[in-house]
């Protein structure tokens, strides 16, 4: 039997009060679950309302049963009409889906996402557009097998900048390649550990919102039907 993990960790850019990125979930209608996540232009306030137009767009469309590379071309569609093409926002959706044993990434982001199995890390690195600015923008749809050991992850380019004021890099290319999924990590274990990482980059000050997305297999023993989410936010002091 195999357990479904999906970590996520985000941090907003530093000094700034609200996070560009937002993540949604939604079980799908014929079995599955879906992650969105949308990354606004820019920083701040502006950002996030754009961001949350975008998940909100999407995650209505998915909850209907509409399937992710027709929401994505939707959302695109919205967003290029309601602003005119003068701004964008990068997508992806994650998406496990039951009937097919699949795990489905649609991609609207230049950041590429991985994947890591018992054969090693694979990048999916096509050159890809975000939404908003261009009319024919189409989101690149990628289906992984759903099988033991498997982990796919995504995140917002603040990851892939991290250290860039420092004149560093996070390397995640050599990070994730030394990677063994036969430690049966968590999702939120590696999730954590990718966002710390590039934290310690950028000297705990991050230059941009970051997310990270991870989707783990794992093989377990007994057979279970619980499902279990955990959601953990920090909450100033009044």
């Amino acid at each position: 039997m195999l357990e479904l993990q999906v970590g996520v960790a985000k941090v907003g850019k530093y000094a700034t009060p609200e996070s560009g990125d937002t993540l949604e979930m939604i079980e799908r209608p014929h079995g599955g679950f879906s992650f969105v996540l949308a990354d606004g232009q820019g920083s701040g306030r502006g950002a996030k309302t754009l961001s949350n137009l975008v998940t909100t767009r999407a995650i209505s469309m998915l909850k209907d049963g509409a399937r992710d590379g027709a929401v994505a071309r939707a959302v695109h569609d919205y967003l290029y009409a309601y602003r005119h093409g003068q701004v964008s926002a990068t997508l992806n959706i994650l998406s496990v889906d039951l009937t097919t044993r699949s795990v489905l990434v649609s991609r609207n982001n230049p950041c590429p996402f991985y994947v890591i199995d018992e054969h090693g890390m694979t990048t999916y690195n096509e050159p890809s557009t975000p939404i908003g600015l261009y009319p024919m923008t189409k989101p690149l749809i990628t289906q992984v097998e759903l099988r033991p050991y498997v982990y796919v992850i995504v995140f917002t380019d603040g990851i892939l900048r991290a250290g860039s004021r420092y004149n560093e890099g996070i390397e995640l290319e050599n990070y994730l390649g030394n990677f063994n999924v036969r430690e049966g990590k968590t999702a939120q274990q590696v999730t954590d550990e990718l966002l710390k990482r590039a934290m310690e980059l950028d000297r705990n000050r991050p230059n941009d919102d970051m997310s990270v997305i991870v989707m783990a297999a794992l093989p377990i023993d007994q057979e279970s039907k619980i499902r279990r989410m955990t959601v953990c936010f920090p909450v100033d002091r009044a």
